[in-house]
């Protein structure tokens, strides 16, 4: 039976690698059929900014994973809104596509899932 998921994530884009983990959270649901969203709040927004270079630090690139989503059936992708004007970044300069979402959509997003889950 597909249940409905959200992953959240609201960490910075290389502390300890949790959007890697969460990416390969939301991998695993869409791997096994169930209906994946993936919302990125505070600094999280940042990993989705075009043109991050985290070879530069040291890190494997798994941000351009990013862009695959949705060949694996991850195309609900959100982004808080109020994020992206904290770190003055345009929908327009994501890697990906992604929906803003205000607060008030936020909450109606989270009410209609059967699981959330954020690390």
């Amino acid at each position: 039976m597909t249940k409905k998921v959200l992953v959240i994530c609201d960490a910075s884009p290389f502390d300890k690698q949790i959007i890697r983990d969460s990416l390969d959270m939301a991998l695993i649901f869409a791997a096994i059929d169930q209906e994946v969203s993936w919302l990125f709040r505070g600094p999280s927004v940042l990993a989705l900014k075009e043109g991050q270079k985290p070879n530069q630090l040291g890190i494997k690139d798994f941000l351009k994973q990013l862009k695959t989503l949705e060949i694996y059936d991850v195309d609900s992708i959100f982004v808080c809104e109020d994020a992206l004007n904290d770190f003055s970044i345009s929908k327009e300069q994501l890697a990906i596509d992604a929906d803003a979402l205000n607060i008030n959509q936020q909450q109606a997003l989270l009410s209609e899932q059967d699981h959330v889950v954020k690390l």
